[in-house]
């Protein structure tokens, strides 16, 4: 397994133990990185109408990048490190994180009829976004929380 770099920024307490709050901080933060991905996916899959599974693929495909962009250029700048190095610290934690977020979310929202509303101007693609952003938080928030524990993710 890959080294952890430990030029710290903690979500933890005082005492160095991961609270729900902390966790909570972690999966928002990693919640924008996805939904950017995840959103510019839907528009864009909705747009060409490519169906819904290609609409799915690229949704997940360009919420992986944006999610892992959102955790490792901070650390990057904030650790001097390479590329390379920042992947091999957050790569497990932050895969495993939009993994969940993503399951939840495009299961969500396809349910709510998002995905299949044709355009990105009918409000059913809104409504399901909206449906999508909070399952998403709520499904990751408790994987969070175990993975900061076990200390397999790390803040960024």
């Amino acid at each position: 397994m890959a080294e952890m770099h430990h030029t710290h920024h903690s979500h933890a307490d005082g005492r160095g133990h991961t609270t729900l709050g902390s966790s909570a901080l972690a999966t928002l933060h990693c919640l924008l990185g996805c939904v950017i991905g995840e959103v510019a996916g839907l528009a864009i899959g909705t747009s060409l109408g490519i169906g819904v599974f290609w609409t799915i693929v690229l949704a997940v495909t360009l919420a992986y990048i944006t999610g892992f962009a959102f955790a490792v250029f901070p650390l990057m700048k904030r650790e001097s490190l390479s590329f390379r190095q920042a992947m091999s610290v957050i790569w497990l934690g932050e895969a495993i994180s939009i993994g969940v977020m993503e399951i939840a979310m495009n299961g969500v929202d396809y349910a709510v009829g998002g995905m299949t509303a044709g355009s990105v101007f009918a409000p059913m693609f809104w409504v399901g976004i909206a449906a999508a952003v909070p399952a998403g938080f709520l499904a990751a928030w408790p994987v969070n929380y175990y993975l900061l524990k076990r200390q397999l993710k790390r803040c960024h």
